[in-house]
């Protein structure tokens, strides 16, 4: 995984651009696949989620996940009311109508964000609390070299300064703990993937 410029996000042609004009770009990241080709971002999506969630991450990342759930319990974060459809739009309802049918991706349990839409080339999920409304991007596209790459990028609509200081609160946890587990986890399916396929 690499940090990549926002530019990497915004000079693609994907559809998000259309209907998140208030969101900021907070992270932007590259992840290795290497050998992949323009028609797999569908085998990456799936390899990811046969590779399982938070259950199958580190330690210290289930711990902070789980640390975050118990403040969010306490404090009133995460009721519905604050959520997706009370407190914020979801995406959903800003979607132009060619992508209104489109699949929204499987939702489970152990899925936080809930999917807005899913492509040939990209996808998106939501959260929303009392802090943010945040939105996952995932995006194909050619990388540096010639293989094709996975890109996430992390769309925030902060509520207030408390979700300003929520947010500036966090980074060190997410660069130093979240991401690299989800590189070691994400890159890891895709390897294991091409070991199948050519097993």
């Amino acid at each position: 995984m690499s940090r990549i410029d926002k530019a990497s996000y915004t000079g693609q042609p994907w559809r998000i651009h259309e209907f998140t004009d208030d969101f900021r770009i907070e992270d932007a990241w590259a992840f290795r696949t290497p050998g992949a080709g323009p028609h797999d971002f569908p085998a990456i999506l799936a390899a990811m989620r046969e590779a399982g969630g938070l259950a199958q991450q580190s330690w210290l990342a289930r711990a902070l996940f789980a640390t975050r759930w118990k403040l969010g319990a306490l404090l009133g974060w995460d009721k519905p009311s604050t959520g997706v459809g009370a407190r914020v739009t979801s995406l959903r309802d800003r979607l132009p109508e060619d992508l209104r049918d489109a699949p929204r991706g499987l939702d489970t349990a152990a899925m936080p964000l809930k999917g807005v839409y899913e492509l040939d080339t990209e996808c998106a999920r939501e959260l929303g609390n009392k802090t943010v409304h945040t939105v996952m991007h995932l995006g194909w596209a050619r990388g540096a070299e010639s293989d094709y790459e996975l890109r996430m990028t992390v769309l925030v609509n902060t509520n207030g300064t408390f979700g300003k200081l929520y947010m500036a609160a966090i980074a060190p946890f997410r660069y130093l703990v979240i991401y690299p587990a989800l590189t070691r986890q994400w890159e890891r399916a895709w390897r294991d993937r091409n070991a199948s396929a050519t097993g």
